[in-house]
């Protein structure tokens, strides 16, 4: 079995509404070294099987296709 980390974040330029809530709240809370805030989303996924290249392109095909709005989005994929 392949264990896999895909994360999400949003491009440099795109507006980030849920970060800045964060940062701002975050502020109000007395955490006022924060500066910027940028928010994103995290999938542990586990896949069958040993060949780690097909699990790799498996996974970025996954990203491409469901997991990443690629206009407006990263994604990086790690391979325990």
């Amino acid at each position: 079995m392949i264990k896999a980390r895909v994360t999400v974040t949003l491009k440099n330029g795109v507006l980030d509404p849920q970060g800045k809530a964060i940062e701002h709240a975050l502020g109000g809370l007395g955490f006022d070294d924060v500066g910027q805030v940028r928010q994103g989303k995290v999938f542990d996924i586990e896949i069958d099987g040993t060949d780690r290249a097909k699990a790799e392109t498996a996974l970025k095909a996954m990203c491409d296709k469901l997991l990443a709005n690629t206009v407006i989005e990263n994604y990086a994929v790690e391979i325990a």
